[in-house]
């Protein structure tokens, strides 16, 4: 018999969170999420998420013994913004046993029903701003950066449950070694078309990183509405989310595309810091942890380039592969070895022809699931 427990206090929170580090002892591509990091995401008085919407974290125990989790999430914003009555679930960890992980989705779909929910979506893990989809190939390398993992066996249990395929997204990887130079040798060209138009490539300036952001957020929310799941981040999310990638940010890949002074595209690349996390025992940065960080982003061989947006009306213009071109320019001098692009939606055929006309390899797909209620 399948026991569920909501989570309700810090014990608990902490077993929700530390639950993966035991499922996946034995599986060298784990990489664990650092636990202040977890806790913040999955707590209603830290995360601006639940100024506006709210979560339920769930446990699983059988014969005693934690076997898996849940997160059932109702985002207000989202539902509102897309006109639609729907629930996710994210956070899902569950070891091998379909009773156990039918048990976990129905507790969620039962919550979210309770809501007024009449779908349910997911993996989310929180919204699609964070880690989301579940992976269904590419199983042979660690995830990068705000990544998700999981085992094989998660597609199995989640569609013997009774969910169906939403959408799948896209995982890209670009070597040193085989990168198309033809787009760096191009990029001085295709920059002065560009300039011909007005329009200019730069650093993003971190001395005005506040200014700066604000700029970013306005095409952000803009240059995605029409994404799946896509919700306009707060100001209070936005703020949020840029002070914890200003930690890690390098000027060098993350590239704006100027007209008039006024941001019109973008490209965030960040490094994988999981180079560094997978050596951090269970995510805990003390007593050690903090060490290996530090000393270890120096080391980083890899990027993750997360975002990549252009305005509408300046689409089709050449300015994405100048973005993608740029970083690629900066990377190799600085001894960046790969760099992940991810992720794309499986029918954004114009972003996948840019990244294919880079050399970029086809790698990882994650899915989205979707379940009537």
């Amino acid at each position: 018999m399948v026991e569920i427990i909501p989570v309700q206090s810090k014990r608990q929170l902490a077993a929700f969170i530390d639950l993966p580090h035991d499922l996946y002892a034995n599986d060298p591509n784990y990489v664990p999420e650092l636990f202040l990091g977890q806790q913040d995401l999955l707590s209603a008085n830290k995360h601006p998420f639940y100024k506006h919407s709210s979560a339920q974290a769930f446990l699983a125990y059988k014969e005693g013994k934690l076997v898996g989790r849940v997160l059932a999430i109702w985002n207000t914003n989202h539902n509102t913004f897309n006109n639609v009555s729907e629930g996710q679930f994210g956070f899902f960890e569950c070891i091998n046993d379909q009773e156990v992980a039918d048990t976990l989705l129905d507790t969620a779909a039962d919550w979210v029903k309770a809501q007024g929910g009449n779908l349910m979506v997911g993996p989310i893990n929180l919204t699609t701003n964070d880690t989301c989809g579940l992976l269904v190939e590419g199983f042979n390398r660690p995830p990068m950066a705000m990544m998700p993992y999981n085992p094989p066996y998660y597609a199995d249990l989640i569609t013997n449950a009774g969910y169906q395929k939403k959408v799948d997204l896209r995982a890209y990887l670009v070597t040193k070694a085989t990168a198309s130079r033809r787009s760096v040798m191009l990029l001085d060209k295709l920059e002065e078309r560009l300039k011909r138009s007005g329009i200019v490539l730069r650093q993003i300036n971190l001395k005005d990183f506040a200014g700066e952001a604000e700029k970013i957020k306005r095409v952000y929310n803009k240059a995605w509405d029409k994404n799946l799941g896509f919700v306009p981040m707060t100001d209070d999310e936005f703020r949020h989310t840029a002070k914890d990638l200003k930690m890690i940010l390098d000027p060098k890949y993350c590239i704006v595309a100027e007209k008039d002074n006024e941001i019109i595209g973008f490209a965030l690349g960040i490094p994988n810091i999981n180079e560094v996390l997978i050596q951090i025992k269970r995510g805990r940065l003390l007593p050690f942890g903090i060490f290996k960080l530090l000393f270890g982003l120096k080391k980083i061989k890899t990027i993750r380039v997360l975002m990549l947006g252009v305005l509408e009306g300046y689409r089709k213009l050449g300015i994405e592969a100048c973005l993608y071109g740029r970083i690629i320019k900066n990377a190799i001098p600085s001894g960046i070895e790969a760099a992940e692009c991810s992720w794309m939606l499986d029918h954004n055929y114009m972003m996948n022809h840019a990244i294919e006309q880079i050399n970029a390899e086809f790698y990882k797909r994650y899915r989205l699931y979707e379940k009537a209620l």
